[in-house]
């Protein structure tokens, strides 16, 4: 029987500095794990849609292996890149196939997302702005907020259902309803913790690039930029994967891998 915690919503700026002391534990080896997801990613551009949906279908087995190396970590074990696929080698059967038709499920969610997300969105603009970065000052910011803003609108039901699935699936053997749901419940009786949570990384991710993006190109020095932004992002994004594992320490009763209240 799967228990889920109610936690206070200032439980979601814990889980923050938890995720700054699980990232301290081993910079590098979670810096080279989301740099390796993040160029895996990459590589799938190169091969139009096949590459892309072959990604979204590996997601739940991804999250489990990144997690994995995470209990590793606090377990003061080696990690090597092939934790990713761990849950393909290291569990049954029945859940390997859960954790690819989990995978399936979100694929369609995430194209359904992508059609009514185009209606809203203006996708000439957007992919100029990815790709070569034509769009820039108050131009940038418009269609930057804008686009952020209906993605997390369309995604934050997708992301209800699929945070904690995953590990519910391989920890829990759980089937994918019942994965689903107890995602969803734990979700929805710490919306508060959540709320703080989301709102404090949209300022460390969001707000805080964009000041320093305007500051830099106030003082004519736009051009040295990223060399700030940009390690400054890779580390945020690295901490804010570490803190997923707070969350899921948060939000159920687990007697495995603890880590502290304080980062």
């Amino acid at each position: 029987m799967i228990q889920i915690n109610r936690v206070p919503s200032s439980t979601g700026y814990t889980w923050i500095r938890q995720g700054i002391w699980l990232f301290k534990q081993s910079p590098f080896t979670f810096l080279m794990l989301v740099f390796l997801y993040i160029f895996v990613v990459q590589m799938s551009m190169f091969i139009p849609i096949v590459g892309f949906v072959i990604v979204l279908l590996l997601s739940p087995v991804l999250s489990v292996g990144f997690l994995t190396a995470c209990q590793k970590v606090i377990r003061k074990e080696v990690v090597r890149p092939t934790i990713y696929l761990s849950p393909l080698k290291d569990y049954a059967g029945p859940i390997r196939t859960r954790l690819i038709q989990l995978g399936s499920i979100y694929t369609l969610l995430i194209v359904l997302l992508s059609v009514v997300a185009a209606q809203f969105i203006d996708v000439e603009k957007i992919i100029p702005l990815i790709t070569e970065g034509k769009l820039s000052g108050p131009d940038l910011v418009k269609e930057m907020y804008f686009a952020m803003c209906v993605a997390v609108i369309l995604y934050l039901p997708i992301a209800t259902l699929m945070w904690f699935s995953p590990q519910l699936i391989a920890w829990k053997n759980l089937s994918i309803p019942k994965a689903l749901f107890g995602s969803w419940m734990a979700f929805w009786l710490n919306k508060g913790a959540f709320f703080v949570y989301f709102s404090t990384w949209g300022i460390i991710l969001i707000a805080i690039p964009l000041f320093l993006g305007a500051f830099f190109e106030a003082i004519q020095l736009s051009e040295y930029a990223s060399f700030v932004i940009t390690p400054l992002s890779m580390a945020g994004i690295t901490v804010l994967y570490c803190s997923f594992f707070a969350t899921w320490k948060g939000c159920f009763i687990d007697n495995s891998e603890k880590i502290p209240a304080q980062s």
